[in-house]
């Protein structure tokens, strides 16, 4: 009896050795979904639900003062919007807006972030500052540019009246209307593409750079060489994600324009908003918001497409 009670502590001791590893192997299953557990929830809850409702709206039509009292009508709501050339110009309106923002974007920031990436005395001071129209509010950045291009006390107008340009309403005229909540959206989105390619940059090796002097190549050859294929992907991703968030911007054009002058900044997220609010219109608007997410899916798609021909080509 006294020798069973002095060796079964050892016993004991082995077998919740033996037990450990497989509790260790069960929590390293079930912790990667308690981790993302919470991602997930939320993905559903605000982004994967609300899409799906969207879609089956769209295949009704639901007035705005009776949400819960729509009828089915089939593809009644795409058809109508398909045959109609007041969405097409909608369409135009957004691969306007959306091809001048990236670009312009695109390429000031590049130009910023390979000038921001010198050394220069104040170069701090001079990442704030560019860095500043970031951290602006959109709702502050509407209201800076409706004063800048007020038709009668704005600065834009103050400015071209010095060479004899006479006051020209930039929010009000179709032929302007455009060009400014472009520039006002490229100001607004810009420092992104500036700090995420400066980012880039800075991890580019300086053994590399002092390479190309060596050889005595010159600057642009040294970008063509060295910087570009270091900071083309980074690029490429920042393109992939302006062009899809200005299909989807809203607030800075409606805030400055509200879609005018004429139709001529009535981007599809815009119409979204005329359709459900002004006409009332709940299913026709969710049939304009569903297009909108096949053409932001389609253009993810082709980005993903040449991205896996341009590694095959690489490799």
């Amino acid at each position: 009896m006294t020798l069973r009670t002095a060796v079964s502590p050892p016993r004991a001791r082995e077998s919740q050795l033996q037990d450990a590893p497989s509790k260790h192997y069960k929590w390293r299953k079930i912790a990667p979904f308690i981790y993302i557990g919470p991602a997930v929830a939320y993905l559903l809850v605000f982004m994967v639900i609300p899409v799906v409702q969207g879609i089956q709206l769209s295949f009704t039509k639901t007035p705005l003062v009776k949400p819960d009292g729509g009828t089915a009508v089939g593809l009644d709501n795409y058809t109508r919007l398909l045959s109609s050339s007041h969405f097409y110009n909608s369409l135009w309106a957004t691969i306007v807006y959306t091809a001048a923002t990236v670009i312009f974007a695109v390429l000031i920031g590049v130009g910023a972030a390979l000038l921001l990436n010198r050394a220069f005395k104040g170069r701090t001071i001079a990442r704030a500052i560019i860095t500043f129209p970031w951290a602006v509010p959109t709702v502050a950045t509407a209201l800076i540019f409706s004063w800048i291009f007020n038709r009668s006390d704005g600065v834009l107008n103050q400015v071209v009246g010095v060479f004899g340009i006479g006051q020209q309403g930039w929010l009000v005229d179709p032929k302007y209307g455009m060009a400014a909540v472009v520039l006002a959206s490229v100001w607004k989105v810009m420092p992104l593409v500036m700090l995420v390619v400066l980012a880039s940059l800075q991890s580019v090796p300086g053994e590399l750079y002092e390479a190309t002097r060596v050889d005595g190549a010159s600057a642009f050859d040294a970008f063509k060489a060295v910087t570009w294929p270091h900071i083309a992907p980074t690029v490429r991703v920042v393109a992939l994600l302006m062009t899809i968030w200005s299909i989807r911007r809203f607030e800075i054009i409606y805030l400055l324009t509200g879609g005018g002058p004429v139709d001529s900044t009535n981007t599809l997220v815009v119409n979204v908003y005329r359709q459900a609010f002004s006409n009332q219109e709940l299913g026709r608007a969710a049939a304009i918001g569903t297009l909108g997410l096949v053409l932001s899916l389609l253009i993810t798609v082709l980005y993903f497409m040449l991205e896996r021909r341009s590694a095959a080509k690489e490799a």
